[in-house]
């Protein structure tokens, strides 16, 4: 199994210096919201770690293969992922050059992690994030998607599918209508 870490050399703990860094890491699923990612293969993933003083920056890419359902017709979608890798690891104890002001109001909380105590830093999560902003809101086979038939559940890519979906697609529509119990109501 490929994991995503990095143990920090010695070197880059002198402010300014920089290292370029690369891999490849096993994420069989990821979920983003109700969508299943599945990578058959490894992501692959390249990073620069830098020196800021007071912290380690790492900033990158990762790129990969996955298929997923499509929201419509629920037939598998292949897609081609590439995220931007970012990541910030507070500097503590005799490396330290240089304090990180915590009234800085760029810096959220969540926006940095501080060095483990080895020196290792664990890219997953970093790898992670930058897929899941990378994923469709809604994944599909192509944008002209038909989908299912809501009444027997054939695929409507694939042609009609001659159930008599018109008069139950009436019926669903209607009752889906907030203001269908208008429909019969008599105004005078």
């Amino acid at each position: 199994m490929a994991l995503a870490t990095i143990k920090v050399p010695s070197e880059l703990f002198a402010l300014a210096e920089s290292s370029h860094f690369e891999g490849k890491a096993d994420l069989p699923l990821l979920q983003v919201g109700p969508d299943d990612y599945t990578f058959a293969d490894p992501v692959a993933w390249s990073v620069d770690v830098t020196n800021t003083g007071s912290a380690l920056l790492v900033e990158g890419a990762v790129t990969g293969e996955a298929t997923c359902a499509c929201a419509r017709c629920l037939e598998d979608v292949a897609r081609s992922f590439t995220g931007e890798i970012e990541g910030y690891f507070i500097i503590e104890g005799d490396y330290a050059q240089g304090a990180v002001d915590e009234d800085d109001e760029e810096l959220g909380e969540d926006e940095f992690d501080v060095l483990p105590a080895d020196h290792v830093i664990d890219l997953m999560p970093l790898i992670e994030a930058a897929l899941i902003v990378d994923a469709p809101t809604m994944p599909l086979c192509r944008e002209d998607c038909a989908g299912l038939c809501p009444t027997c559940g054939a695929n409507l890519n694939e042609g009609d599918c001659g159930c008599g979906r018109d008069e139950a697609l009436e019926d669903f529509d209607r009752a889906a209508n907030p203001f269908a119990a208008l429909a019969d109501f008599k105004f005078e």
